[in-house]
């Protein structure tokens, strides 16, 4: 049995190795369209109560065929179809109950590295990109597209969505992505992307 990870995990030898294989070796296949999610406390990530839920909304516009899960945050990132790889389903951390800023920058800065990665290797493999993403996740996806030059189509929710439900009293002020609000753009964002009504 596989042990599980407990340190902060940016930077074990173990989530490198794992990233430098999907980098190097592990090939995608072309999809139309690449759906960028964070990744979730419970493993496998499909399992979680928040993946469930994107995972039914994705699965309500577009056909398996359609569509190819991307997992990020911090296990790297993630092909969905690769995540009972060790040590992607091995692993127990929350990065947003850290309030140290010098982990939130190191957590920023390889983060965008391993999306700006991620990005370059697939640049002709998707036709269109969605990320679904909050706080700092979202802070690192567009960093790494403006680091790479390879634009989202859509990143949800909007900013505009963001700001309304922001509660700073809250210990995550932006809320969670399994909101309502929150969920209801994604699907009407994918349903605009598919090109019919939600």
């Amino acid at each position: 049995m596989r042990p599980l990870l407990t340190e902060t995990p940016f930077f074990l030898p173990e989530f490198e190795e794992a990233f430098t294989f999907i980098i190097n070796d592990y090939e995608i296949r072309p999809r139309h369209v690449a759906i960028f999610i964070p990744c979730a406390l419970k493993k496998p990530y499909s399992q979680s109560p928040s993946h469930t839920l994107f995972r039914g909304i994705i699965d309500s516009v577009f056909c398996s065929g359609e569509y190819h899960i991307v997992v990020f945050g911090t296990c790297g990132v993630v092909p969905a179809e690769l995540e009972l790889m060790f040590p992607f389903a091995h692993y127990h951390y929350m990065l947003g109950k850290c309030n140290d800023p010098r982990t939130r920058e190191d957590f920023l800065e390889i983060e965008t590295f391993r999306l700006s990665a991620y990005l370059e290797k697939t640049r002709d493999t998707y036709e269109k990109r969605v990320a679904y993403s909050i706080g700092i996740f979202r802070e690192a996806m567009v960093r790494a597209c403006e680091r790479t030059g390879i634009s989202l189509d859509l990143l949800l929710p909007r900013a505009s969505t963001i700001e309304t439900a922001r509660n700073p009293d809250c210990p995550f002020p932006e809320g969670s992505l399994s909101m309502d609000q929150y969920l209801q753009e994604f699907k009407s964002g994918l349903c605009s992307l598919k090109g019919k009504n939600p």
